[in-house]
This record gives structure tokens, C-alpha cells and sequence, in this order.
């Protein structure tokens, strides 16, 4: 996985204390793991519209105390605590999303091959409340896809740090990526 380092066990380490109850764990992980944190949310609000009114560091902040919320988790590692932040950010932007009242689909929808879309997200303001609530349709169908989707997509992972992630093989996440891709186009442009 990018980035890791000498602390990366350390950091595994202070998670499993955090997950045993050792609160103070929590504390001593966040100086560890805020520029990982800081980076994702970066890319979570490239991805929104430009004049968003979170910023940066408030989508960090909001996902820290959601995470600090976190019971009964048995972390198992590095990655996993990502993925999980990952998707505390993308409940809050949804969240931000419904309460701005924005409209759920309306515009010009353009369609485009799902991969464009994502690329092009980076660019312009996706309709995350739709994104969402089509991934949360595919859990209920694929959970494994929709993991590999949340840690591609919204955690910025590569098709091989996804795999390691959910402890898969490489060929089996490129399937589950290409099944998933499919699937959320067909769902998000109907």
C-alpha cells in the first residue's frame, strides 16, 4: 500500500488497542493517520462542487468524530481504518447533500461509461445522493463489489491495494471492479 512506513504496525497496533477499548488509542492514532485522512477528504471535495461550503479540514474533523463514535469494530488494519473513514466522509457529504435539499436527479444528466463518469467527478459535481443510494442497492446485492468500489472511488486505492484490502486476488477484484462499474451504470442512468 502507498505511503506506509516504519509506524504502519505501530498503527495496526494502536487500532486493535482502540478496538479492545482503550480509547486513549484513538488520541494517540489520529497524528499518525490525519494526513492520510486529510488527503482523502481532499478528494472527496475535488469531487463536489466548487463553491462547497465544507472545506477540507471540516470534512476531516466530522469524519474524526464519527470514527471516534466507532464501537465494536475489530480493526483489522490500516487499510481497513481507511475504508471506514472513507465511508464516514462519504455519509457526511451525502448527509450535507439531503440537507442542502438539493434536487436527488434533475440537470442535464450526460451519460457517460462509468469510468468517465468517476474521472469526470473529479471535475464537476456529482450527484452523490444518487451515487449513494445506488451503492447501497448493490450492497444489499454484492457487498464484496461494493467495497471494492468504496475503496477504488471514494479511498483512492489502487486495483491492487483493493484487492489487498479485502484480502482477494488481483483477477478476482478486477472482476468484482468491472461487475460493479457495470451495474452502477445501468443504475445511475436509468
Amino acid at each position: 500500500m502507498r505511503n506506509q512506513d516504519v509506524a504502519t504496525p505501530r498503527i495496526t497496533e494502536m487500532l486493535r488497542e482502540w478496538g479492545d477499548g482503550r480509547h486513549e488509542a484513538f488520541e494517540e492514532l489520529m497524528p499518525h493517520v490525519y494526513t492520510e485522512l486529510h488527503r482523502q477528504a481532499a478528494r472527496f471535495l475535488r469531487r463536489e462542487r466548487q463553491n462547497h461550503s465544507l472545506q477540507t479540514t471540516g470534512l476531516v474533523h466530522e469524519a474524526y468524530l464519527r470514527l471516534l463514535d466507532q464501537k465494536d469494530i475489530a480493526w483489522e488494519n490500516r487499510s481497513h481504518f481507511f475504508a471506514i473513514a472513507a465511508q464516514a466522509m462519504r455519509r457526511i457529504l451525502v448527509d450535507h447533500a439531503k440537507h442542502r435539499g438539493r434536487e436527488k436527479r434533475g440537470g442535464a444528466n450526460e451519460h457517460l461509461p462509468l469510468d468517465e463518469a468517476l474521472l469526470k467527478a473529479q471535475e464537476t459535481d456529482i450527484d452523490l445522493i444518487a451515487l449513494d443510494e445506488a451503492l447501497s442497492r448493490l450492497a444489499e446485492i454484492d457487498p464484496q463489489q461494493t467495497r471494492i468500489v468504496e475503496l477504488r472511488y471514494f479511498c483512492g486505492l489502487t486495483l491492487d491495494e483493493a484487492a489487498e484490502a479485502t484480502g482477494i486476488s488481483r483477477a478476482t477484484a478486477a472482476r468484482e471492479w468491472d461487475a460493479a462499474k457495470a451495474w452502477l451504470y445501468r443504475e445511475m442512468t436509468r
